[in-house]
């Protein structure tokens, strides 16, 4: 296996939090009654020009994708591994996150809503890992957590009334919208899921992300 030292590092670091992941990701599930798509809505539907990226794109052309609801304790358990993932494949594997707020959890879109603004400010990462690192003060509440959020901005420094613009837009709503409909699409029912070069991923291991990563870039 590629890079095994650095491999070693991160699978021993994040062994019992993938057990976790694995154990969450089946309770983080849409209502069973809501209608979900086949997969086959292409490869399109998985990242779209405007899709996130974390960090720089690759030159590879291999992709990491996680639908991720950022009030989901599974997507929450899941980030130190990406970003083990992340530091490992740098330059190699370009990471994007689709925004994908699930109808139980009360906060989840305006989450989604506050990372897009303040990506729109060019503090995605900062915002992004803000939400995972203090969603044991907001996660399960059944409160809006607008003025929370509002207070991570004015600590990122953004330009506030631009982000008070964004957060309440349509505009940045639809942005949203737009990544839940394509999840639907491609047949998405739960947090994280994964899609490497197009293609659905379910790891059962931390092993099987850099296994399918490895196998992509050799591909």
């Amino acid at each position: 296996m590629r890079r095994q030292t650095k491999v070693a590092v991160v699978a021993a670091a994040v062994l019992a939090v993938a057990a976790v992941v694995l154990g969450l990701v089946s309770q983080s599930r849409l209502d069973e009654n809501e209608p979900v798509a086949a997969a086959s809505a292409g490869e399109d539907a998985v990242v779209r020009d405007e899709s996130r990226t974390l960090g720089e794109p690759a030159s590879t052309g291999v992709t990491f994708v996680e639908f991720l609801d950022f009030e989901c304790e599974a997507c929450r358990a899941a980030f130190p591994i990406v970003e083990g993932l992340r530091e490992e494949y740098a330059g190699d594997v370009t990471f994007v996150i689709r925004y994908f707020p699930l109808p139980g959890h009360f906060n989840a879109e305006r989450a989604a809503r506050a990372v897009e603004s303040a990506a729109r400010q060019g503090e995605l990462e900062a915002m992004y890992t803000q939400m995972y690192e203090t969603q044991s003060m907001w996660g399960e509440s059944r409160e809006p957590q607008d003025e929370l959020f509002r207070s991570f901005a004015e600590d990122l420094g953004l330009d506030m009334q631009q982000y008070d613009a964004d957060y309440t837009s349509e505009e940045v709503a639809d942005r949203v919208q737009r990544d839940v409909e394509d999840g639907r699409s491609l047949g998405v029912q739960g947090t994280p899921t994964f899609f490497v070069d197009g293609e659905p991923f379910l790891p059962e291991t931390v092993e099987d992300f850099t296994e399918v990563l490895d196998e992509a870039l050799a591909g």
